[in-house]
């Protein structure tokens, strides 16, 4: 193969499936052993949530599910032991439920700077494992700094919206696609995987994509 695979993948900062699934994939990709090129893509799971969310995960799940806060608790344990397993601590307790539209405005802002990957690592953990607040404009800004984003830069353009409507862009082709939940990959344009699917089953359908004539 001459030219890396390229991987399209929908996913939201706020969806604990997507971290999953991205530690799985990257397993994936080392079992492949080839060059992969990735690309992320805005998917909003609760696009009406507000960015001042009042009540923990718990407490948005039991309400948008209707489900008893037990139920509630033992689904965020399961994860929790799965997230475990590939190396992540999740920690929902210290989780800020919020809206995520700025959060992906900042990846395609990373994306135009070449620093896309590191930025959707840094909002994942900064959801799910550190409890830092990814809908304040503010501290999104912070977390672009670190990844070596001009802060005065990141938040000039999030005040603006200047990448809002390639965020509207992507959620219209996941549309398109028929994608209703994430984490979604779309390999080489030849095949859709929906789901934190093993490494075993990343890498073969990376390898079938690869294969000529595929």
């Amino acid at each position: 193969m001459t030219t890396p695979l390229k991987i399209d993948i929908w996913s939201d900062v706020q969806c604990p499936w997507c971290y999953i699934g991205k530690r799985k994939f990257e397993r994936g990709v080392e079992l492949f052993g080839q060059p992969v090129e990735i690309e992320y893509h805005s998917f909003e799971l609760a696009p009406d949530t507000p960015v001042d969310f009042e009540g923990s995960t718990l407490d948005y799940l039991a309400e948008r599910k209707g489900l008893s806060p037990e139920h509630v608790t033992q689904m965020l344990d399961n994860v929790t032991t799965i997230a475990a397993d590939v190396g992540l601590d999740y920690d929902f307790g210290s989780v800020h439920q919020t809206n995520t539209r700025k959060a992906h405005e900042l990846l395609h802002i990373a994306k135009a700077h070449g620093r896309q990957a590191d930025m959707k690592e840094r909002l994942l953990k900064a959801y799910f494992v550190n409890g830092e607040h990814v809908g304040k404009l503010e501290t999104l800004a912070d977390l672009a700094a670190e990844v070596g984003l001009d802060r005065d830069a990141v938040l000039q353009s999030l005040t603006a919206g200047e990448y809002a409507t390639a965020v509207e862009a992507d959620l219209a082709q996941a549309e398109a696609y028929g994608i209703s939940g994430v984490p979604f990959y779309v390999i080489d344009g030849k095949f859709g995987i929906s789901g934190a699917q093993s490494p075993e089953t990343f890498a073969a359908a990376l390898q079938q994509a690869a294969t000529p004539g595929a």
